[in-house]
């Protein structure tokens, strides 16, 4: 299916050059001088690999046909994650490189939603907004304002983010399973 290059939106697979990419980032750029363009990161399904390419707003792009199906994550091992679907029962185990660092967001139950491609399952992917707990972090510094910068901080899971200056260690967020990037402290 063909879709415009300006919607294009992060999580979607798409066919380029002969392989299968997942959108990684995407960044609409409209320069001062010349046309319009859409700047998007992508992760080669097959081989692993990354790509940065650009694409005009009147180029169209070939979304890839891919089934998707809801699961259940049930636990991890050394090496993968095992997921249940919740209507069948069925077990599937995918490994850790391919649902990469976001693995350790997976809670007991969590819904998530699985990509299907000829039936190998390509990609995971879990819900936007998840509530984690601040392990550590460092102290603010004297005279420095919220939108000046961040600190960083370790999540409960071990997954490293920056954070507000004024998120203490032992607090709740909501941070972006996509970017990684913190959204909003959660009052408990």
């Amino acid at each position: 299916m063909k879709i415009a290059a300006n919607e294009v939106k992060p999580g979607m697979i798409i066919e380029h050059k002969n392989d299968y990419w997942n959108v990684l980032k995407t960044q609409h750029v409209k320069p001062g001088k010349g046309g319009a363009f859409n700047q998007i990161e992508l992760k080669s399904v097959i081989k692993g690999t990354k790509l940065n390419e650009r694409f005009r707003s009147n180029e169209t792009i070939e979304k890839a046909e891919v089934d998707e199906k809801k699961f259940g994550f049930l636990y991890s091992d050394d090496n993968n994650c095992h997921f249940m679907d919740k209507t069948t029962f069925e077990q599937i185990e995918i490994s850790k490189s391919t649902v990469g660092e976001r693995h350790k967001l997976l809670i007991e139950n969590l819904e998530v939603s699985i990509m299907f491609m000829d039936e190998k399952p390509i990609s995971v992917e879990l819900p936007i907004n998840i509530e984690c707990k601040i392990e550590t972090t460092d102290a603010a510094i004297k005279n420095q304002t919220a939108s000046s910068s961040y600190k960083p901080a370790i999540l409960d899971c071990g997954i490293k983010i920056n954070v507000p200056p004024f998120v203490e260690s032992g607090e709740r967020v909501l941070i972006d399973s996509r970017s990684l990037e913190y959204i909003k402290r959660v009052n408990e």
